[in-house]
């Protein structure tokens, strides 16, 4: 069974970006869907200085890197600060970037993003779209939800078209983990 990992790249205790990722292991079939939560790898602040005073990375660093690492794909719905990654998954990418600069290992990627806005996080998708290929990511698509107070209720999303535009998303996605599970 292939192995899916996802995660909402905040450290919210209420992330909807984590709602977001959990509600999509509820709609891919036959895999085995874990939902990380980034607070239980808490990293300090990274710096070179203090990377070098500690002999390298944090145990939790190689922990999340790990988890890359067994997966065969990598699920990520991003949360938008002021137009950019949140402070606490900016912070574990440079701490796992250090293990392994190219650290999807080329698996395939879906990007996601929400926010309670009209723009649905769309300048951080655009970001980590440019960005994550530098970090062999291949990315399969990207999806934004926006208004997602509006957009999902009661733990589903209410809006047929964009329920429909994210299993297609989902289907390039579920056919480029079996693509490459078979080149392996």
């Amino acid at each position: 069974m292939k192995k899916i990992i996802a995660f909402g790249a905040s450290i919210g205790k209420a992330s909807i970006n984590k709602q977001l990722a959990s509600y999509v292991g509820g709609l891919m079939e036959g895999v085995d869907y874990e939902v990380l939560d980034l607070n239980d790898f808490p990293l300090p602040i990274f710096s070179v200085d203090l990377e070098a005073e500690m002999g390298g990375q944090p145990a939790n660093a190689h922990s999340f890197f790990k988890k890359l690492q067994e997966a065969d794909g990598i699920v990520i719905s991003l949360a938008e600060h002021n137009g950019a990654y949140s402070a606490g998954f900016k912070n574990l990418m440079d701490w796992v970037s250090r293990i392994k600069g190219e650290f999807f290992e080329g698996k395939p990627v879906f990007l996601m993003a929400t926010a309670p806005g009209p723009r649905g996080g769309k300048s951080v998708l655009n970001i980590a779209e440019n960005r994550f290929p530098f970090h062999a990511a291949d990315i399969t698509g990207t999806f934004s939800m926006p208004m997602f107070y509006d957009n999902f209720v009661e733990g589903d999303i209410v809006n047929e078209d964009l329920k429909m535009e994210l299993n297609r998303y989902l289907d390039f996605f579920q056919a480029a983990v079996e693509t490459e599970a078979q080149l392996v």
